[in-house]
Protein backbone atom coordinates (compact mmCIF):
# COMPACT_ATOMS: atom_id res chain seq x y z
CA UNK A 1 0.00 0.00 0.00
CA UNK A 2 2.55 2.26 0.85
CA UNK A 3 4.63 1.55 -1.85
CA UNK A 4 1.70 2.13 -4.18
CA UNK A 5 0.97 5.68 -2.88
CA UNK A 6 4.49 6.49 -3.22
CA UNK A 7 4.36 5.57 -6.58
CA UNK A 8 1.39 7.19 -7.74
CA UNK A 9 2.20 10.78 -5.68
CA UNK A 10 5.56 10.37 -7.88
CA UNK A 11 3.77 10.10 -11.15
CA UNK A 12 1.48 12.91 -10.04
CA UNK A 13 5.05 15.15 -9.94
CA UNK A 14 6.00 14.46 -13.26
CA UNK A 15 2.97 15.20 -14.89
CA UNK A 16 3.65 19.45 -16.06
CA UNK A 17 0.95 21.66 -16.14
CA UNK A 18 -1.93 20.43 -19.03
CA UNK A 19 -5.35 21.08 -20.22
CA UNK A 20 -6.84 18.92 -17.66
CA UNK A 21 -5.06 21.44 -14.86
CA UNK A 22 -6.13 24.50 -16.62
CA UNK A 23 -10.31 22.94 -16.08
CA UNK A 24 -9.88 22.18 -12.81
CA UNK A 25 -8.41 25.78 -12.34
CA UNK A 26 -11.01 27.76 -14.30
CA UNK A 27 -13.98 25.84 -12.74
CA UNK A 28 -12.79 25.88 -9.03
CA UNK A 29 -12.02 29.41 -10.23
CA UNK A 30 -15.57 30.13 -11.22
CA UNK A 31 -16.94 29.01 -7.61
CA UNK A 32 -14.47 31.33 -6.23
CA UNK A 33 -15.23 34.15 -7.88
CA UNK A 34 -18.45 34.41 -7.21
CA UNK A 35 -17.56 33.45 -3.31
CA UNK A 36 -15.39 37.08 -3.85
CA UNK A 37 -18.75 38.40 -5.38
CA UNK A 38 -20.85 37.42 -2.90
CA UNK A 39 -18.35 38.08 0.20
CA UNK A 40 -17.77 42.08 -1.34
CA UNK A 41 -21.41 42.34 -2.87
CA UNK A 42 -22.93 43.88 1.03
CA UNK A 43 -20.21 46.75 0.21
CA UNK A 44 -21.93 48.29 -2.17
CA UNK A 45 -25.55 47.86 -1.36
CA UNK A 46 -25.11 49.57 1.95
CA UNK A 47 -24.28 53.60 0.58
CA UNK A 48 -27.95 52.56 -0.60
CA UNK A 49 -29.64 50.68 2.57
CA UNK A 50 -28.56 53.76 4.65
CA UNK A 51 -29.94 56.00 2.77
CA UNK A 52 -33.55 53.68 2.52
CA UNK A 53 -33.60 51.96 5.90
CA UNK A 54 -31.88 54.29 8.09
CA UNK A 55 -29.30 52.54 9.31
CA UNK A 56 -26.93 53.65 12.10
CA UNK A 57 -23.03 53.08 11.77
CA UNK A 58 -23.05 49.95 14.60
CA UNK A 59 -25.66 48.87 12.26
CA UNK A 60 -23.87 48.81 9.36
CA UNK A 61 -20.86 47.19 11.79
CA UNK A 62 -22.80 44.38 12.53
CA UNK A 63 -24.58 43.71 9.04
CA UNK A 64 -20.85 43.22 7.77
CA UNK A 65 -19.11 41.15 10.55
CA UNK A 66 -22.56 38.88 11.03
CA UNK A 67 -21.24 37.39 7.26
CA UNK A 68 -17.42 36.60 8.88
CA UNK A 69 -19.41 35.08 11.45
CA UNK A 70 -21.51 33.02 9.32
CA UNK A 71 -18.04 32.24 7.27
CA UNK A 72 -16.00 31.24 10.62
CA UNK A 73 -18.58 28.46 10.74
CA UNK A 74 -18.92 27.22 7.05
CA UNK A 75 -14.91 27.53 7.25
CA UNK A 76 -15.23 24.90 10.19
CA UNK A 77 -17.77 22.38 8.33
CA UNK A 78 -16.82 22.49 5.56
CA UNK A 79 -13.37 21.55 6.39
CA UNK A 80 -14.38 18.82 7.92
CA UNK A 81 -16.57 17.54 5.33
CA UNK A 82 -13.77 17.92 2.92
CA UNK A 83 -11.47 15.83 5.41
CA UNK A 84 -14.66 13.03 5.21
CA UNK A 85 -16.45 12.90 2.09
CA UNK A 86 -13.45 14.38 -0.51
CA UNK A 87 -12.83 18.41 -1.87
CA UNK A 88 -15.08 17.87 -4.74
CA UNK A 89 -18.48 17.42 -2.84
CA UNK A 90 -17.65 20.03 -0.08
CA UNK A 91 -16.31 22.81 -2.40
CA UNK A 92 -19.73 22.29 -4.55
CA UNK A 93 -21.71 22.37 -1.11
CA UNK A 94 -20.15 25.21 0.06
CA UNK A 95 -21.19 27.11 -3.35
CA UNK A 96 -24.36 25.87 -3.69
CA UNK A 97 -25.08 27.59 0.11
CA UNK A 98 -24.10 30.51 -0.71
CA UNK A 99 -25.59 31.27 -4.27
CA UNK A 100 -28.94 30.08 -3.07
CA UNK A 101 -28.73 32.64 0.14
CA UNK A 102 -27.56 35.08 -2.03
CA UNK A 103 -30.84 34.86 -4.07
CA UNK A 104 -32.73 34.80 -0.62
CA UNK A 105 -30.62 38.30 0.23
CA UNK A 106 -32.21 40.06 -3.11
CA UNK A 107 -35.35 39.41 -1.24
CA UNK A 108 -35.31 41.07 1.66
CA UNK A 109 -36.87 43.68 3.09
CA UNK A 110 -35.88 44.71 6.45
CA UNK A 111 -32.30 44.62 8.02
CA UNK A 112 -33.24 42.02 10.71
CA UNK A 113 -33.95 39.69 7.96
CA UNK A 114 -31.04 40.66 5.99
CA UNK A 115 -28.67 40.18 8.71
CA UNK A 116 -29.91 36.74 9.12
CA UNK A 117 -29.56 35.63 5.48
CA UNK A 118 -26.17 37.36 5.44
CA UNK A 119 -25.45 34.81 8.47
CA UNK A 120 -26.65 32.10 6.66
CA UNK A 121 -24.81 33.02 3.87
CA UNK A 122 -21.47 33.39 5.09
CA UNK A 123 -21.56 29.55 5.94
CA UNK A 124 -21.21 29.15 1.95
CA UNK A 125 -19.17 31.62 1.34
CA UNK A 126 -16.25 30.72 4.69
CA UNK A 127 -16.43 26.86 3.18
CA UNK A 128 -15.59 27.40 -0.78
CA UNK A 129 -12.70 29.33 -0.24
CA UNK A 130 -10.27 27.23 2.00
CA UNK A 131 -11.47 23.95 0.44
CA UNK A 132 -11.03 25.37 -3.33
CA UNK A 133 -7.43 26.38 -2.10
CA UNK A 134 -6.64 22.92 -0.65
CA UNK A 135 -8.16 21.21 -4.16
CA UNK A 136 -6.02 22.85 -6.10
CA UNK A 137 -2.37 22.80 -4.42
CA UNK A 138 -3.47 19.07 -4.46
CA UNK A 139 -3.16 19.16 -8.03
CA UNK A 140 0.20 21.61 -8.15
CA UNK A 141 3.59 19.66 -8.30
CA UNK A 142 6.50 20.99 -6.35
CA UNK A 143 8.17 23.09 -9.19
CA UNK A 144 6.10 26.05 -10.24
CA UNK A 145 3.48 25.49 -7.44
CA UNK A 146 3.24 29.15 -6.54
CA UNK A 147 2.76 30.29 -9.79
CA UNK A 148 0.34 28.02 -10.83
CA UNK A 149 -1.29 28.49 -7.24
CA UNK A 150 -1.76 32.38 -7.45
CA UNK A 151 -3.03 32.59 -10.87
CA UNK A 152 -5.92 30.65 -9.82
CA UNK A 153 -6.19 32.51 -6.86
CA UNK A 154 -5.98 35.80 -8.73
CA UNK A 155 -9.86 35.18 -9.73
CA UNK A 156 -10.87 36.13 -5.84
CA UNK A 157 -9.56 39.87 -6.35
CA UNK A 158 -10.52 40.03 -9.79
CA UNK A 159 -13.74 38.91 -8.63
CA UNK A 160 -13.75 42.08 -6.06
CA UNK A 161 -12.66 44.07 -8.78
CA UNK A 162 -15.90 43.15 -11.03
CA UNK A 163 -18.34 43.40 -7.87
CA UNK A 164 -17.01 46.71 -7.37
CA UNK A 165 -17.73 48.12 -10.94
CA UNK A 166 -20.45 45.86 -11.78
CA UNK A 167 -21.83 47.85 -8.16
CA UNK A 168 -20.58 51.46 -9.30
CA UNK A 169 -22.14 50.68 -12.80
CA UNK A 170 -25.75 49.06 -11.95
CA UNK A 171 -27.25 49.67 -8.03
CA UNK A 172 -27.50 53.61 -8.97
CA UNK A 173 -29.69 52.49 -11.74
CA UNK A 174 -31.36 49.27 -11.45
CA UNK A 175 -31.65 49.25 -7.23
CA UNK A 176 -29.08 47.07 -4.76
CA UNK A 177 -30.97 43.54 -5.27
CA UNK A 178 -28.87 43.55 -8.58
CA UNK A 179 -25.79 42.35 -6.43
CA UNK A 180 -27.29 39.55 -4.72
CA UNK A 181 -29.04 38.13 -8.15
CA UNK A 182 -25.74 38.30 -9.88
CA UNK A 183 -24.11 36.59 -7.19
CA UNK A 184 -26.92 33.65 -6.68
CA UNK A 185 -28.09 32.55 -10.39
CA UNK A 186 -24.47 31.77 -11.93
CA UNK A 187 -23.54 30.59 -9.05
CA UNK A 188 -25.72 27.45 -9.15
CA UNK A 189 -24.73 26.77 -12.50
CA UNK A 190 -21.02 26.69 -11.48
CA UNK A 191 -22.05 24.60 -8.67
CA UNK A 192 -23.30 21.70 -10.89
CA UNK A 193 -19.73 22.38 -12.99
CA UNK A 194 -17.97 21.25 -9.36
CA UNK A 195 -19.87 18.23 -9.21
CA UNK A 196 -18.10 16.60 -12.24
CA UNK A 197 -14.55 17.37 -11.10
CA UNK A 198 -12.69 14.60 -10.12
CA UNK A 199 -11.49 13.97 -6.45
CA UNK A 200 -8.32 15.05 -5.39
CA UNK A 201 -5.83 11.95 -6.13
CA UNK A 202 -3.76 13.14 -2.78
CA UNK A 203 -6.87 13.03 -0.51
CA UNK A 204 -8.05 9.49 -1.90
CA UNK A 205 -4.45 8.38 -1.56
CA UNK A 206 -4.84 9.41 1.80
CA UNK A 207 -7.85 7.27 2.23
CA UNK A 208 -6.49 4.20 0.74
CA UNK A 209 -8.54 4.54 -2.48
CA UNK A 210 -5.60 3.63 -4.25
CA UNK A 211 -7.73 2.26 -7.37
CA UNK A 212 -9.98 5.95 -8.22
CA UNK A 213 -6.54 7.53 -7.08
CA UNK A 214 -4.51 5.72 -10.17
CA UNK A 215 -7.33 6.16 -12.30
CA UNK A 216 -7.91 9.44 -11.94
CA UNK A 217 -3.69 9.98 -12.36
CA UNK A 218 -4.38 8.26 -15.64
CA UNK A 219 -6.62 11.15 -17.13
CA UNK A 220 -3.72 13.61 -15.89
CA UNK A 221 -0.87 11.70 -17.60
CA UNK A 222 -3.27 11.00 -20.45
CA UNK A 223 -3.47 15.29 -21.13
CA UNK A 224 0.06 15.46 -21.70
CA UNK A 225 3.08 13.36 -23.19
CA UNK A 226 5.41 15.29 -21.56
CA UNK A 227 7.14 14.19 -18.35
CA UNK A 228 9.46 16.18 -15.97
CA UNK A 229 12.29 14.29 -14.07
CA UNK A 230 11.89 12.10 -11.63
CA UNK A 231 11.02 12.93 -7.86
CA UNK A 232 13.50 12.90 -5.05
CA UNK A 233 13.15 9.68 -3.34
CA UNK A 234 13.45 11.46 -0.26
CA UNK A 235 10.11 13.22 -1.42
CA UNK A 236 8.16 10.27 -1.82
CA UNK A 237 9.03 7.98 1.22
CA UNK A 238 7.84 11.37 3.23
CA UNK A 239 4.74 10.31 2.03
CA UNK A 240 3.88 7.48 3.49
CA UNK A 241 2.79 8.78 6.91
CA UNK A 242 0.25 10.89 5.08
CA UNK A 243 -1.90 7.66 5.44
CA UNK A 244 -2.55 7.72 8.85
CA UNK A 245 -5.55 9.17 10.29
CA UNK A 246 -5.56 12.80 11.25
CA UNK A 247 -6.74 14.69 13.68
CA UNK A 248 -7.00 18.64 14.00
CA UNK A 249 -5.73 18.76 17.70
CA UNK A 250 -2.33 17.52 15.55
CA UNK A 251 -2.20 21.12 14.71
CA UNK A 252 -1.56 21.95 17.90
CA UNK A 253 1.62 19.31 18.37
CA UNK A 254 4.99 19.68 18.81
CA UNK A 255 6.09 19.17 14.87
CA UNK A 256 2.91 21.85 13.95
CA UNK A 257 2.34 24.07 16.91
CA UNK A 258 4.68 26.86 15.75
CA UNK A 259 3.64 26.94 12.53
CA UNK A 260 0.48 27.01 13.58
CA UNK A 261 0.52 29.99 15.93
CA UNK A 262 2.25 31.87 12.96
CA UNK A 263 0.06 31.14 10.56
CA UNK A 264 -3.19 32.01 12.67
CA UNK A 265 -1.36 35.78 13.65
CA UNK A 266 -0.90 35.94 9.55
CA UNK A 267 -4.52 35.23 8.87
CA UNK A 268 -5.62 37.47 11.55
CA UNK A 269 -3.47 40.56 10.64
CA UNK A 270 -4.18 40.21 7.13
CA UNK A 271 -7.47 40.30 6.63
CA UNK A 272 -8.04 42.35 9.25
CA UNK A 273 -6.66 45.43 7.23
CA UNK A 274 -8.26 44.12 4.08
CA UNK A 275 -11.57 43.68 4.71
CA UNK A 276 -12.06 46.29 7.30
CA UNK A 277 -10.54 48.68 4.90
CA UNK A 278 -12.68 46.80 1.66
CA UNK A 279 -15.99 46.78 3.53
CA UNK A 280 -15.91 50.02 5.21
CA UNK A 281 -14.78 52.89 2.60
CA UNK A 282 -16.95 53.13 -0.07
CA UNK A 283 -19.36 54.04 3.22
CA UNK A 284 -17.01 56.21 4.62
CA UNK A 285 -16.49 57.91 1.02
CA UNK A 286 -20.11 58.83 0.93
CA UNK A 287 -20.94 59.75 4.63
CA UNK A 288 -17.02 60.97 6.09
CA UNK A 289 -15.75 62.63 2.45
CA UNK A 290 -19.16 63.55 0.90
CA UNK A 291 -18.74 62.03 -2.41
CA UNK A 292 -21.15 61.11 -4.17
CA UNK A 293 -22.78 57.71 -4.45
CA UNK A 294 -21.58 56.74 -7.78
CA UNK A 295 -17.85 58.80 -6.71
CA UNK A 296 -18.08 56.84 -3.48
CA UNK A 297 -18.17 53.38 -5.22
CA UNK A 298 -16.16 54.14 -7.95
CA UNK A 299 -13.15 54.80 -5.42
CA UNK A 300 -13.69 52.02 -3.95
CA UNK A 301 -13.60 49.33 -6.65
CA UNK A 302 -9.83 51.05 -7.36
CA UNK A 303 -8.59 48.81 -4.17
CA UNK A 304 -9.66 45.74 -6.02
CA UNK A 305 -7.91 47.41 -9.31
CA UNK A 306 -4.55 47.93 -7.59
CA UNK A 307 -4.95 44.35 -5.91
CA UNK A 308 -5.44 42.46 -9.32
CA UNK A 309 -1.99 44.16 -10.56
CA UNK A 310 0.45 43.58 -7.46
CA UNK A 311 -0.78 39.74 -7.25
CA UNK A 312 -0.23 39.10 -11.06
CA UNK A 313 3.32 40.59 -10.28
CA UNK A 314 3.36 38.53 -7.50
CA UNK A 315 2.26 35.07 -9.06
CA UNK A 316 5.42 35.47 -11.19
CA UNK A 317 8.01 36.35 -8.51
CA UNK A 318 6.63 34.09 -5.86
CA UNK A 319 8.69 31.41 -6.56
CA UNK A 320 11.99 33.22 -6.60
CA UNK A 321 11.26 35.20 -4.07
CA UNK A 322 9.75 33.26 -1.48
CA UNK A 323 6.65 32.70 0.57
CA UNK A 324 8.56 34.38 3.49
CA UNK A 325 10.04 37.35 2.42
CA UNK A 326 6.98 38.50 0.29
CA UNK A 327 4.84 38.67 3.47
CA UNK A 328 7.21 40.43 5.15
CA UNK A 329 7.55 42.77 2.74
CA UNK A 330 3.89 43.11 2.42
CA UNK A 331 2.97 44.01 5.60
CA UNK A 332 6.01 46.00 6.37
CA UNK A 333 5.17 48.35 3.37
CA UNK A 334 1.44 48.23 4.04
CA UNK A 335 1.62 49.17 7.70
CA UNK A 336 3.79 52.73 6.76
CA UNK A 337 1.40 53.99 4.21
CA UNK A 338 -1.35 53.56 6.37
CA UNK A 339 0.99 55.35 9.29
CA UNK A 340 1.24 57.63 7.22
CA UNK A 341 -2.40 58.53 6.00
CA UNK A 342 -3.66 57.72 9.74
CA UNK A 343 -0.90 60.33 11.33
CA UNK A 344 -0.99 63.56 8.26
CA UNK A 345 -3.33 62.78 5.79
CA UNK A 346 -6.50 61.63 7.12
CA UNK A 347 -8.41 64.47 6.04
CA UNK A 348 -7.43 64.66 2.56
CA UNK A 349 -10.00 62.55 0.30
CA UNK A 350 -7.34 62.38 -2.30
CA UNK A 351 -4.53 61.00 0.24
CA UNK A 352 -7.24 58.72 1.34
CA UNK A 353 -8.17 57.07 -2.20
CA UNK A 354 -4.13 56.84 -3.01
CA UNK A 355 -3.04 55.40 -0.17
CA UNK A 356 -6.04 52.97 0.87
CA UNK A 357 -5.48 51.57 -2.70
CA UNK A 358 -2.23 51.29 -3.37
CA UNK A 359 -1.82 49.84 0.89
CA UNK A 360 -4.94 47.78 -0.07
CA UNK A 361 -3.22 46.10 -3.34
CA UNK A 362 0.30 45.35 -1.19
CA UNK A 363 -1.60 43.47 1.90
CA UNK A 364 -4.10 42.06 -0.40
CA UNK A 365 -1.58 40.03 -2.16
CA UNK A 366 -0.76 39.05 1.62
CA UNK A 367 -4.05 37.20 1.35
CA UNK A 368 -3.16 35.35 -1.59
CA UNK A 369 0.53 34.00 -0.51
CA UNK A 370 -1.31 32.63 2.57
CA UNK A 371 -4.19 30.78 0.70
CA UNK A 372 -0.75 29.24 -0.96
CA UNK A 373 0.93 28.86 1.91
CA UNK A 374 -1.21 27.42 4.87
CA UNK A 375 -2.24 23.96 2.52
CA UNK A 376 1.70 23.74 1.90
CA UNK A 377 2.84 23.33 5.44
CA UNK A 378 0.08 20.69 6.51
CA UNK A 379 0.28 16.71 5.50
CA UNK A 380 -3.08 15.72 3.01
CA UNK A 381 -4.97 14.11 6.46
CA UNK A 382 -5.67 17.33 7.83
CA UNK A 383 -4.86 20.05 5.27
CA UNK A 384 -8.64 20.68 4.22
CA UNK A 385 -9.58 21.08 8.42
CA UNK A 386 -6.14 22.92 8.97
CA UNK A 387 -6.90 25.61 6.64
CA UNK A 388 -10.32 25.88 7.13
CA UNK A 389 -9.41 26.90 11.00
CA UNK A 390 -6.87 29.46 9.77
CA UNK A 391 -9.11 31.19 7.45
CA UNK A 392 -11.41 30.95 11.19
CA UNK A 393 -8.81 33.78 12.45
CA UNK A 394 -9.74 35.86 9.09
CA UNK A 395 -13.45 35.83 9.87
CA UNK A 396 -12.82 36.48 13.33
CA UNK A 397 -10.41 39.29 12.27
CA UNK A 398 -13.04 40.59 9.37
CA UNK A 399 -15.78 40.43 12.01
CA UNK A 400 -14.17 43.11 14.25
CA UNK A 401 -12.56 44.95 12.17
CA UNK A 402 -15.90 46.64 11.15
CA UNK A 403 -17.25 46.73 14.34
CA UNK A 404 -14.23 48.64 15.43
CA UNK A 405 -14.15 50.96 12.33
CA UNK A 406 -17.83 52.34 13.22
CA UNK A 407 -17.25 52.61 16.98
CA UNK A 408 -14.00 54.27 16.06
CA UNK A 409 -14.94 56.67 13.32
CA UNK A 410 -17.62 58.44 15.49
CA UNK A 411 -15.66 58.79 18.31
CA UNK A 412 -12.02 59.05 16.91
CA UNK A 413 -11.95 59.82 13.23
CA UNK A 414 -10.90 58.11 10.51
CA UNK A 415 -7.06 58.93 10.78
CA UNK A 416 -7.26 56.70 14.22
CA UNK A 417 -8.75 54.43 12.49
CA UNK A 418 -5.65 53.89 9.56
CA UNK A 419 -3.73 53.94 12.60
CA UNK A 420 -5.39 50.95 13.74
CA UNK A 421 -4.92 48.90 10.75
CA UNK A 422 -0.87 50.37 10.56
CA UNK A 423 -0.82 48.54 13.65
CA UNK A 424 -2.15 45.12 12.03
CA UNK A 425 0.73 45.57 9.37
CA UNK A 426 3.26 46.11 12.39
CA UNK A 427 2.07 42.98 13.98
CA UNK A 428 1.68 40.58 11.00
CA UNK A 429 5.16 41.54 9.73
CA UNK A 430 6.96 40.40 12.66
CA UNK A 431 4.99 37.14 12.65
CA UNK A 432 5.79 36.69 8.90
CA UNK A 433 9.46 36.56 9.57
CA UNK A 434 8.93 33.01 11.55
CA UNK A 435 7.05 31.80 8.25
CA UNK A 436 8.81 28.25 6.62
CA UNK A 437 10.27 28.92 3.12
CA UNK A 438 8.20 26.31 0.96
CA UNK A 439 8.86 27.53 -2.28
CA UNK A 440 9.42 24.64 -5.16
CA UNK A 441 9.92 22.03 -2.40
CA UNK A 442 6.76 19.04 -2.64
CA UNK A 443 3.61 19.08 -0.17
CA UNK A 444 5.00 15.70 1.01
CA UNK A 445 8.22 17.14 1.84
CA UNK A 446 6.95 19.62 3.97
CA UNK A 447 4.55 18.28 5.51
CA UNK A 448 4.71 14.23 6.31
Amino acid sequence: MIEASEDLVARLERVPFSGWHLRARVIVGSATFFDAFDALSLAFVLPVLVRQWGITPAQIGWLIAVGYLGQFAGALLFGALAERYGRVRSVAGATGVMSVMSIACAMSGSFASLLALRLVQGIGVGGEMPVAAVYINELSKALGRGRFFLLYELIFPIGLMMTGQIGALLVPTLGWQIMFLIGGIPGLLVTGLLLRLPESPRWLISKGRIVEAEAIIRQVEASTDQRLAPADPATASAHASSQARGRWTELLSGFYRGRTYVVWTLWACAYFITNGLNNWMPTLYSSVYNLSLGQALRAGTLTNVAQVLVLLGCAFAIDRVGRRRWTVGGFAAGAALLATLGTFAAQSVTAVIVLVTVSYGIVGSVNAVLYLYTPEIYPTRVRAISTGLATCWLRLASAAAPVLVGYLVAAEGTGAVFLMFATAGVIGALAATRMLETRNRSLEEIAP
